[in-house]
């Protein structure tokens, strides 16, 4: 088998409406071999994995799936279901998958659920070699499949205080993105709602704070000026200096870095100038300055205070092991290594017990080596401190907190002014106040680890990542998230985006927009090219400013990756027509159809899909549409529209050349066609349509008719608000059009406004992208002939094609046609471009559909010219 293509599909896609992985999979030979002719494989694949008897399958019971292999199935259905199995064996719940039969013989579009990217793209390799080893009959070493997804897994994994504080924003339904791969760096909500973390640490963390707290020395000052009990302690820059200190404190003392965390460097206890040298040349080795101080007995506890307020405690006991009299205490520790609570770094509720020169030291003063044998009952300490990262045990004790101990919390968070903090305590007991018992403030975290809280060795858990939170969005109704419009269909996507861009600007919103051209940031052109697809409406749903998101939404973005957000507020669907056939199976205008419906599955409960009521397919789709619907038509007597709007549902439509806004027995006139600057008079009905459905998303998104009107008459189709979208210029004593219409659809709604235009001849530069069918290409060419007297036809890029073919065939099709049309071929496009204004003269009209807009003005620019935009031509029909 062969993988052919392989990636994550990121949010609502072609397939599913959650994120899931697609794989285009070639099995080869065994396309003649499906299950049912491989002995043994439901028992063998039972054997490998009893949990196969859960799955349900199309048969929709329990061995479902198994029923379906023992009838025969092929090995793509088999490497989906193996693929969501590995996930749940590690640790991912999955369910859902699918296949799918390609238009190519022995090739299958298997696509599954995942939770973590990484893994998910693993498994899919993982799967694909289990299977073909399974029909092949080959061994299969489960043990080591599942150790290596397992490494994949703790390499991307979340640490558990970030999956946390993740875990409790689902809960509250505030989206979240990972920014960046390295670290736990997280943005919840969108645009000027978002809050970010890294791992514990809020955007609102104070960096003075952040710096008292990473300064033991510092914190012991703020503390202990506020009469908060801290050791008595000296800063030391040699060990004659922790010397001199030691003859001041006294014996036994704890020595640490003066910067650190984690404790790395610390060593406690020290009772004699050996061990002190020792352990000043540890702590040394982390940070040359280093503290040495008096050492406080009594229990390590960790006290959390989050916003605030005290939210857990636990009592820390630092890596140990108990003797059974019988055992050496290397073998101890071996045998604590072997719980399975315990694990590398985070990933388990415990971490394994690493020995180090600190740990042999310890063992030392305590007149223990490896080999002793340890009497029964006997606690030996392997560590100085009682770090969970170092081995440590945790005790949850929040409920034992007296009250006075909760004030002495709480002030020190206030004192020190971080927003989440960590405060390590020395104390007996928390169930009395800190003055009636030995007990010191030894070291504030700034970003402390939540794990012992969550999970402790002992007692109860602390969901702590609630009230991180709560504190970052104090509003309990709130979710984070901004108003999301999301444009598609096959023709007008950009033009309806601009102008509901500055629908929603004019109407005092900050507005990021993402469309073919460019992306925006209130009216700011930020990047120039085509976003149109998911990594766009991430980049716009990033921008700290942003109020609305209005993004452009590309047939091609939702098959190779999905839809850049989870759902939207607006849903529009503008029409379907025939456009890219051929490209990722979607070979049929029903196909299409369904990719453009899942912008319209995507609006969230409550929000609005806008429809055209004009398209038979869209009007079809609205059985995926969520929410309310809103239908626009360019007629004012459809039947269904006329049927919606009894039913007390929204319509923009026309009323003697009026746009209306109907509801019921109501009609609310917005704006006569004639003052909406891109309808040039209403001789352009494709911007007509386009008015309609920005009109209608923008009430969606809450703006008044006179906000939408406003928004109508001041947006022309120049190149400064609507680049290379029916761009009308007068130029020399010629007219220049520009248009980007390089499919049949948009060019056969074009024609309608290059007829109104009154010229002496009608050139155009024209191309299409290879990717197109052949009969779309000849299509095209037929149009441009019939629309020109002279087509120049250049060539953009062949996208897969041989150079020139793409051309031939646009002008095989012109030169079908019978006339005078005048076709040349110029492969390049600034030469097309440069050849047409030699060719142009008084009188004339120029169409220029091209991409290089830019250049294109700026050519005009070199002659006089004045703006024609939205004025209807003299002489045109009225």
């Amino acid at each position: 088998m062969n993988i052919l293509e392989h990636r994550a599909l990121r949010g609502p896609n072609y397939y599913s409406r959650y994120p899931a992985i697609f794989m285009r999979l070639d099995i080869g030979e065994l396309e003649e071999r499906p299950s049912d002719l491989v002995p043994g494989i439901v028992e063998r694949l039972t054997t490998l994995l009893p949990t196969f008897q859960e799955h349900r399958c199309s048969v929709g019971r329990p061995g479902g799936f198994l029923e379906r292999l023992g009838r025969g199935t092929w090995a793509g259905h088999v490497v989906e279901h193996v693929a969501i199995e590995l996930q749940n064996l590690i640790g991912f719940s999955v369910g859902y998958g699918k296949t799918i039969d390609s238009y190519d013989t022995g090739i299958y579009n298997v696509v599954y659920r995942y939770r973590d990217e990484a893994c998910g793209l693993a498994v899919g390799v993982e799967s694909v070699d289990l299977v073909e080893r399974l029909f092949g009959g080959e061994e299969i070493d489960l043990d080591a499949i599942l150790m290596r997804l397992r490494e994949v897994r703790d390499a991307h994994m979340l640490g558990p205080s970030t999956a946390a504080i993740v875990e409790a924003a689902t809960q509250r339904g505030i989206p979240h993105a990972r920014l960046s791969e390295e670290n736990s760096y997280i943005q919840f909500g969108h645009g000027h709602r978002q809050q970010r973390i890294q791992a514990t640490v809020t955007g609102h963390t104070d960096l003075i704070s952040y710096g008292i707290a990473d300064d033991k020395e510092w914190t012991k000052q703020v503390l202990g000026d506020a009469g908060i009990p801290v050791p008595q302690g000296r800063v030391c820059g040699s060990f004659d200096e922790a010397l001199e200190a030691v003859r001041s404190i006294g014996y036994p003392v704890a020595v640490k870095p003066v910067v650190g965390n984690h404790g790395r460097g610390v060593s406690t206890n020290i009772e004699d100038d050996q061990a002190l040298r020792d352990a000043f040349d540890v702590a040394a080795h982390r940070n040359p300055t280093v503290i040495v101080e008096q050492y406080i007995r009594g229990e390590d506890h960790r006290l959390l205070v989050i916003d605030g307020k005290l939210v857990a405690a636990a009592r820390r006991r630092p890596a140990h092991v108990v003797g059974n009299g019988v055992a050496t205490l290397q073998t101890l520790v071996d045998e604590e290594n072997r719980d399975p609570r315990r694990g590398i770094g985070h990933e388990n509720l415990l971490t394994q017990i690493q020995l180090d020169d600190q740990s042999l030291r310890l063992i030392g003063q305590q007149n223990l080596t490896l080999q002793s044998v340890i009497p029964a009952g006997e606690i030996v300490f392997l560590k100085p401190t009682a770090n969970l990262s170092t081995g440590g045990t945790a005790t949850d004790v929040t409920d034992d907190v007296h009250p006075e101990v909760r004030y002495a919390a709480e002030r020190i968070a206030r004192l020190v002014g971080l927003d989440i903090i960590g405060i390590d305590l020395l104390a007996e007991t928390l169930t009395r106040p800190l003055e009636e018992q030995s007990a010191a403030v030894v070291e504030v975290n700034a970003g402390p680890g939540f794990r012992m809280h969550l999970s402790p060795t002992h007692g109860e858990g602390r969901d702590v990542g609630r009230p991180v939170i709560d504190m970052l969005f104090p509003d309990s109704e709130t979710t984070g998230r901004i108003p999301i419009a999301a444009v598609t269909g096959t023709n007008g996507k950009t033009t309806t985006v601009r102008l509901l861009s500055h629908l929603m600007r004019q109407a005092g919103r900050n507005v990021g927009m993402a469309c073919t051209g460019a992306i925006e940031i209130d009216n700011h052109v930020i990047m120039r090219g085509d976003y149109s697809g998911p990594q766009a409406a991430a980049i716009v749903l990033r921008e700290p400013t942003v109020e609305c998101a209005v993004l452009e939404v590309a047939r091609g973005g939702i098959m190779r990756r999905g839809l850049g957000f989870d759902e939207c507020d607006v849903g529009v669907l503008l029409n379907i027509a025939s456009d890219h056939l051929g490209e990722h199976d979607i070979h049929t205008l029903d196909e299409l159809a369904r990719c453009k419906t899942v912008v319209i599955d995507a609006v969230r409960q409550g929000g609005t899909a806008v429809l055209n009521a004009d398209d038979p397919r869209v009007l079809e789709g609205q059985q995926w549409a969520r929410g309310d619907i809103i239908f626009f038509t360019l007629d004012p007597n459809s039947r269904p529209v006329r049927q919606h709007v009894r039913d007390q549902g929204v319509a923009f439509t026309l009323h003697n050349e009026r746009i209306v806004m109907r509801q019921g027995h109501v009609e609310a006139e917005v704006i006569p066609v004639v003052d909406v600057p891109i309808t040039f008079e209403g001789h352009a009905r494709f911007n007509v349509a386009n008015a309609l459905a920005a009109s209608a998303a923008a009430y969606a998104l809450g703006l008044s008719i006179a906000d939408i009107q406003m928004g109508l008459q001041t947006f022309h189709p120049t190149p400064g608000q609507n680049p290379g979208r029916t761009n009308l210029i007068d130029a020399d004593g010629m007219k220049v059009l520009i248009d980007y219409g390089h499919n049949v659809p948009a060019l056969e709604a074009l024609s309608e406004l290059v007829g109104c235009i009154p010229a002496r001849r009608r050139i155009s530069v024209a191309s299409a992208p290879g990717n197109r069918r052949d009969e779309d290409l000849f299509t095209l060419g037929t149009l441009l002939a019939k629309m020109h007297d002279v087509v120049f036809i250049y060539e953009t890029d062949p996208r897969g094609r041989t150079p020139g073919e793409a051309a031939r065939l646009l002008r095989e099709g012109a030169e079908s046609i019978p006339g005078d049309c005048r076709v040349e071929v110029i492969m390049e496009e600034q030469q097309a471009v440069e050849r047409a204004f030699e060719e142009a003269s008084e009188g004339d009209l120029l169409v220029l559909l091209i991409d290089d807009v830019d250049s294109a003005i700026e050519r005009i620019r070199g002659r006089r010219f004045q703006s024609a935009a939205g004025a209807v031509p003299d002489g045109a029909p009225s």
